[in-house]
């Protein structure tokens, strides 16, 4: 994977996890995990694409909910994702501006309006709904994130981002640079 991002060091332990820093992993498919919250609905697997893009492109199916980083050769590497509920929905093509771990949460003043129980911010960690790494998607509101629900992927369930376990985010965010290009597509 480093050819298609300079740069950035994937690091693994031996039961092929991505490692999150010294001598912390993040859990594995199947695993209670330290946070309890890893269950993985859709296993992220290597697969035949043929629909262009270059590698290191992300490309968002929504009616699939499937999410495609790109590999080159024809082949791409796709996630389960949650996507936005009916009326929540989007498409285009964006960057990844940013990326973030264990990131804060500030809801937007709609969701607010919405949900009104939702507290103004909230500290990253386990309880926090973007999860272990939030890829930010220009100078939007919407991010690639993971979730401390991880049941909801495959669903749609989001007001608009895309939802992911947090050990397929964790991957992905250790393949993925600031800079690719990502393309929404229904």
């Amino acid at each position: 994977m480093a050819e298609y991002n300079p740069g950035i060091e994937i690091r693994y332990d031996a039961t092929g996890r991505a490692v999150e820093g010294p001598g912390i992993t993040v859990p594995g498919p199947g695993s209670s995990g330290a946070y309890g919250r890893n269950y993985t609905p859709i296993p992220r697997e290597v697969v035949d694409y043929k629909s262009g893009g270059s590698a290191g492109d992300i490309v968002i199916n929504t009616a699939e909910r499937r999410l495609y980083l790109i590999l080159g050769g024809g082949k791409a590497l796709r996630y389960g994702i949650g996507v936005g509920r009916p009326g929540f929905t989007w498409g285009g093509n964006q960057t990844v501006t940013r990326k973030a771990e264990w990131p804060g949460w500030t809801p937007p003043p709609q969701m607010r309006q919405r949900v009104p129980n939702l507290p103004a911010y909230m500290a990253g960690g386990p309880d926090n709904p973007l999860g272990a790494r939030a890829l930010y998607l220009g100078s939007t509101f919407y991010r690639i994130h993971g979730s401390n629900e991880p049941w909801t992927i495959g669903q749609a369930v989001s007001s608009g981002c895309f939802r992911m376990t947090n050990d397929d985010v964790t991957d992905l965010y250790e393949r993925v640079r600031v800079g690719a290009r990502v393309s929404v597509i229904h």
